[in-house]
């Protein structure tokens, strides 16, 4: 139930308002360098209370490793990773377990476990556990980094503002941190941080989508089927609260074409690769990668707990009530939710490698 990954095995623990969240990661191979340094520059893109523009719950997010990692190097046991938490008002959230909120999980969640569920700050639902999706990525790049595989995400979508433009790996690391809604974009970058500001004043929320690219992967990774890199990223993204869509390569946008412009057509590069004039399908064909860039989307919803009074049911009574939700919370989840999709996207892959290294080990280097 909260675990994923076939080889690289990644198991989520903890509750938003619990002592702590965590993650063990399973199935990471022995001598790789990793350490603190490695995670902690990741979660502080993550933490909350960084700007207007997020929530100001006032979390430390501070990782430790708790086992699996001896002297700067993984020891081949799980590897065993915990934030405390901090900055929990529990109180904001007495109502939850007989007035659920609009838009949340509190209904499903109490019939789902005979109201036993932690219901404070969504518990085991939260958001906050994608503070674990974040450690396993930090784990997982450091497998890629021997493969040169790298990845970046950034907002191409807030609300009504979006970015018309594609960007590289490194043209996304050099511009995402200069601007609090993480778009390479800046002049986009500008009006979509109005947009968040607008929702924020009008006590409401917005949405958006977070693109993410994956340079360096070689050809020939992934399975077809149900193992598809495709099916495996949908399964982990979808791990990830407030997701609501997810597409790859042109997506939902081939349904507008003909196959004559949405084909990849093959052609060899100066140092003589197969490589495809046009990346229409995201760097992903028969659930295997192509050489190309991969390239998927991902559309999150806008933050359910707000202040504007919404219509809900008093689960004691039956009665119709309204509910203004109370409590500190993102009036747009996207800017902190692009280091979650790295994450997502570097644990999937790791464990791809693995299970191509599995079946084809002259092919994988053993050595980190």
């Amino acid at each position: 139930m909260n675990t994923l990954g076939r080889l690289f095995r990644v198991s989520l623990f903890g509750e938003s308002h619990g002592h702590g969240v965590g993650v063990l990661v399973d199935g990471v191979p022995a001598g790789i360098p990793f350490g603190v340094e490695d995670v902690q520059p990741e979660l502080d893109r993550r933490r909350p209370g960084q700007s207007l523009l997020t929530t100001q719950r006032q979390e430390g997010d501070r990782v430790e490793i708790q086992s699996g990692v001896h002297e700067g190097r993984t020891t081949g046991a799980p590897v065993l990773m915990l934030i405390r938490n901090e900055g929990q008002r529990s109180q904001d959230y007495a109502k939850a377990p007989t007035v659920p909120r609009p838009g949340h999980s509190d209904y499903p969640a109490r019939e789902r476990f005979g109201g036993w569920n932690d219901p404070r700050g969504g518990g085991m639902f939260s958001g906050r556990l994608t503070a674990c999706h974040v450690m396993a990525g930090a784990l997982a790049q450091k497998l890629l980094d021997a493969h040169g595989v790298q990845v970046a995400a950034h907002t191409t979508r807030i609300g009504s503002i979006a970015t018309p433009r594609t960007f590289t790996v490194a043209q996304i690391r050099e511009t995402v941190e200069r601007t609090p809604v993480r778009c390479a974009d800046l002049d986009a970058a500008k009006a979509m941080e109005e947009e968040i500001l607008q929702a924020r004043a009008a006590k409401d929320s917005v949405g958006g989508i977070v693109e993410c690219i994956v340079e360096g992967l070689p050809v020939g990774w992934g399975e077809p089927n149900a193992d598809s890199v495709e099916s495996l990223l949908a399964h982990a993204i979808f791990s990830v609260p407030a997701t609501k869509g997810l597409e790859f390569g042109d997506g939902f946008r081939f349904a507008e074409r003909r196959g004559s412009e949405a084909s990849d057509p093959y052609y060899r590069d100066e140092a003589g690769r197969v490589r495809t004039r046009a990346n229409h399908n995201g760097g992903i064909l028969g659930g295997i990668t192509t050489g190309m860039p991969l390239v998927f989307r991902v559309a999150f919803k806008p933050t359910s707990s707000i202040a504007v009074p919404q219509p809900t049911l008093d689960l004691a009574t039956g009665e119709p009530t309204p509910l203004q939700v109370t409590g500190r919370h993102d009036p747009c989840i996207v800017p902190r939710a692009v280091p979650v999709v790295e994450g997502v996207a570097r644990m999937v892959l790791a464990d791809v490698l693995l299970m191509h290294a599995a079946l084809r080990p002259r092919e994988v280097k053993r050595e980190w």
